[in-house]
């Protein structure tokens, strides 16, 4: 797992970097396995209050290894729209709750359950563009350039990234996206709902943004997590009653009241975890 992702926690905050950066990070099986692994460590890892998503080299990731696509190159096609017995049903195979193992790569981000903030420069086509769609925040340097570029090679995007395009942007604009697989900008992602904000150096900003919300209720800050992860899939009913039941649970605890304190007594606060 080490020569795919090196992870550093400190002070509440995992520092995540993809760091195969000769293949400018692509996903190869041992990049899936690497990336899945770290964030279910990261999910009952203790003392985490945040994570920073970035990938080191000239990029974020630039999709699929391109070894992948060699082997299907190589393989024996079968009529258009006809799965074959060896392949029917692999990926429609629930293997992560509600994913299966590539769609877990991005998804696994959102059951973190603490923020997590991607970080992204040079390019996020393909995979690694549903990977970043993963993360609750998308710090991204102005001259990256990102794709959803499964229609090139013929595929539908297939590692969850439907989920949040939905969400994040106009279904029309979804659509020609998906249909064409065009490059776009980072100042056209920013417009579209992409990228939540362009920084010169977005891993540096992505870490100070992770230091501040991990200076908040621990207890809090998973709350509205929680809150937010539901909030595209629920009416306004059980949008309501899970901001109560949230709330019901904080008020009154130890972080809750060390929360209050600091602020009126002016100093830092100290969570407990």
């Amino acid at each position: 797992m080490e020569d795919r992702i090196a992870l550093e926690i400190r002070e509440g905050v995992a520092d995540v970097r993809l760091v195969r950066s000769e293949k400018m990070n692509a996903l190869d099986d041992a990049m899936f396995e690497a990336i899945i692994g770290t964030g279910e460590r990261l999910k009952t890892e203790p003392g985490v209050r945040a994570v920073v998503l970035s990938g080191e080299g000239r990029a974020f990731c630039a999709g699929l290894d391109m070894g992948n696509f060699a082997k299907m190159g190589g393989a024996k096609p079968a009529p258009s729209g006809e799965a074959t017995a060896d392949r029917e049903g692999r990926l429609a195979a629930r293997t992560h709750g509600v994913a299966n193992r590539p769609q877990y790569a991005a998804w696994v981000w959102r059951e973190v359950p603490v923020p997590v903030i991607a970080a992204v420069h040079g390019v996020a086509f393909g995979g690694g563009f549903q990977v970043m769609l993963g993360a609750d925040l998308r710090y991204v340097a102005p001259d990256t350039r990102m794709c959803v570029m499964e229609m090139k090679w013929g595929l539908v995007p297939d590692m969850a990234g439907t989920q949040p395009m939905r969400h994040l942007a106009r279904e029309d604009v979804v659509r020609e996206l998906t249909y064409t697989g065009r490059i776009f900008s980072a100042e056209e992602a920013l417009g579209l709902g992409f990228a939540t904000r362009l920084c010169d150096d977005p891993r540096a900003a992505a870490l100070e943004t992770a230091r501040e919300i991990a200076s908040k209720n621990p207890d809090a800050i998973r709350a509205a997590k929680r809150i937010l992860n539901d909030a595209p899939y629920a009416d306004a009913a059980r949008g309501l009653l899970a901001e109560s039941a949230e709330q019901d649970r904080l008020i009154g605890t130890a972080n809750q009241i060390e929360a209050v304190k600091a602020n009126l007594q002016k100093r830092a606060p100290e969570f407990s975890d």
